[in-house]
């Protein structure tokens, strides 16, 4: 994937790149509210997870500058039923010194043409409602708050409240199988 003169590249995660986005991951849940889990994840649960997204064809981006991962981005499966089939739900986590750069928006925006191409028609975003950056980021990137799911997760001794986005790409699509 070229980028132009930006000062980094997005590609293909490969699994090379594990160790890096399992750093990232772990201290997104260390120290945000941005993945509701109290248990840092191992190697091997990563590993799991990036498995079950390539054999499910789903896309793992990596965005690299000055030789290192800065953030990833994928999106899967938002429900498992067959009616959702056009629907997905994405994630996207910078390292903590690279925020604030617009990393995050592009690998949000990378994502796009890989869901036209898989005529996915909704993605969707689950947001801690005080990530303010967060929210304000997908909704420049076109994203529409559809609803607030109120004190559905608790951690650091208080309730917290996910604000649901969804954006809507244009699709032609046959007719229900």
């Amino acid at each position: 994937m070229s980028t132009g003169d930006r000062d980094f590249v997005i590609r293909e995660a490969t699994g090379g790149d594990l160790a890096d986005i399992l750093e990232i991951h772990n201290d997104v849940v260390r120290n945000t509210t941005s993945i509701y889990d109290r248990h840092l994840s191992t190697l091997e649960q990563r590993r799991a997870w990036f498995d079950d997204r390539r054999r499910n064809g789903f896309p793992v981006l990596a965005l690299e500058t000055a030789g290192a991962l800065a953030g990833y981005s994928s999106f899967g499966e938002w429900r498992p039923r067959w009616g959702y089939r056009y629907s997905v739900e994405h994630s996207v986590h910078v390292r903590a010194d690279c925020r604030g750069r617009g990393y995050g928006g592009a690998l949000i925006e990378a994502l796009f043409p890989i869901a036209a191409e898989r005529r996915v028609h909704a993605m969707v975003a689950h947001i801690d409602s005080a990530a303010a950056a967060s929210l304000h980021l997908h909704r420049k990137l076109g994203f529409a708050v559809v609803g607030t799911f109120r004190e559905v997760g608790r951690m650091h001794g208080r309730w917290l409240d996910i604000v649901a986005m969804e954006k809507l790409f244009p699709a032609e699509l046959p007719p229900d199988e």
